[in-house]
């Protein structure tokens, strides 16, 4: 997931009107300007889990908006394999949900990390919750999922792992 998970941003004229800022062009004639700021440690987890894992990313942000956030997320070393947007994403149940069967068919290989419940109801076993982030400096929630991914790159189903976290049937046969 791009915002709050990776990233936080605010149009101009918002409170907190600095940091990177990224020009949105919804149409011909109008263009946004948004301050976005990383959440700690991102370059560090990207770089990182980049090594271990094809990234991608799916946001439900329009692409015209989330496209110039990843180019500036990507500015030094290509990160992401592949970028998935609102329009791959269904309405449901008051928000986007995002069926990342779309991004690998075999579930048993794929996470999505994510701070929104409602974009992985379809796939809650292959879900990592993350808090939303905004503007909390000392937050350190991707810092400590490096361990955690390091070792889930020898599972050889993740679903098997992340159905534990909520005492699920992880070992039903």
């Amino acid at each position: 997931d791009l915002d709050e998970t990776l990233i936080h941003s605010m149009s101009k004229g918002s409170p907190m009107s600095d940091g990177h800022m990224v020009e949105v062009r919804l149409d011909k004639q109008h263009a946004i300007l948004y301050y976005v700021h990383k959440r700690p440690y991102c370059d560090e987890f990207l770089q990182k889990v980049s090594k271990w894992y094809n990234l991608v990313i799916f946001t439900a942000s329009v692409q015209e908006y989330a496209d110039p956030v990843i180019d500036w997320l990507e500015q030094n070393r290509k990160y992401f394999k592949g970028r998935y947007y609102r329009q791959h994403c269904s309405f449901r149940s008051g928000g986007y949900v995002k069926d990342i069967s779309v991004v690998e068919a075999d579930l048993s290989k794929v996470m999505i990390i994510d701070n929104s419940p409602i974009s992985y109801l379809l796939h809650e076993d292959n879900a990592i919750a993350i808090e939303g982030w905004i503007n909390d400096p000392s937050d350190l929630d991707l810092l400590h999922l490096i361990p955690f991914l390091n070792g889930m790159r020898y599972v050889t189903d993740v679903r098997s792992i992340i159905s534990l976290r909520m005492g699920e049937n992880a070992f039903a046969v």
